[in-house]
């Protein structure tokens, strides 16, 4: 497994960022990736001044890759929805993939890169990031993103029905659906799943399995497993044992 040390964003950004880690990819153990409803910017150091620079767009089921060592990885998450402002693209675009940011950014990636890489420390590195960042995230009256806000909050903590959920924000499940697939990245129902998945993920480490289901919104034990088996590639019970999905080869 990687370890991880989270990291404190600045004030200005925390309404659009959901967390920043310092991943240490230290061993040469696989890596996990669970399933994710969120888009990462990923800074990776992998020489004395040579670094790239990484969008992750959000996770429909997990990955798990070979260990890599790397003298530094910051990896700043996402809230859901935050993206399309800082990338200009359907987030539908990056859902499963790892893109280099200079096919979204440009030149304008690869100055951010170059000054990265003379950085000596990883706050400093961090502080250039959310520079870049503050430059594309604002606060925005379009009345979609107070709506995408409600919608998310509600299928990350209730088990809301989508058509229950469409009807109390007096919007269409088409535009609900249009709208996740641009913002968020993933349909409603598929966020929805992601979100159970990474409850009982948080969960799995004591509590009893048809607790967790109740808790997290299946219907019982049995579903939770097949919905957990399908998204991750295992059942809970062989991932809290150790076992892991199927190794793979990162694509970056």
């Amino acid at each position: 497994m990687v370890g991880v040390d989270a990291m404190t964003p600045m004030p200005a950004l925390r309404p659009w960022i959901a967390d920043v880690t310092l991943m240490r990819p230290d061993t040469p153990l696989p890596v996990v990736h669970p399933p994710d409803a969120t888009t990462a910017l990923v800074y990776r150091r992998t020489g004395p001044h040579s670094g790239d620079l990484h969008v992750v767009g959000p996770r429909s089921r997990a990955t798990c890759h070979p260990g890599k060592k790397l003298p530094m990885a910051i990896r700043v998450r996402l809230r859901p929805g935050a993206a399309r402002s800082v990338f200009d693209v359907p987030v539908s675009e990056l859902r499963d993939r790892a893109v280099a940011l200079t096919e979204l950014w440009g030149a304008r990636a690869a100055r951010l890169q170059h000054q990265l890489n003379e950085l000596p420390r990883t706050d400093t590195v961090l502080r250039e990031i959310e520079g870049a960042l503050l430059e594309c995230l604002h606060d925005d009256p379009d009345p979609r993103n107070a709506l995408l806000r409600e919608a998310v909050e509600s299928l990350s903590s209730t088990s809301e029905r989508i058509t229950e959920l469409a009807r109390r924000l007096s919007v269409s499940e088409r535009h609900l659906r249009d709208l996740f697939t641009d913002r968020v990245g993933l349909a409603p129902k598929r966020f929805a799943r992601v979100q159970r998945v990474r409850a009982v993920l948080a969960g799995a480490g004591s509590a009893r399995w048809a607790g967790l289901a109740a808790t997290t919104g299946y219907y019982d034990q049995s579903h939770m497993a097949a919905d957990f088996h399908a998204l991750v590639g295992v059942t809970p019970a062989a991932f809290r044992a150790g076992h892991l999905p199927t190794v793979t080869p990162c694509d970056t």
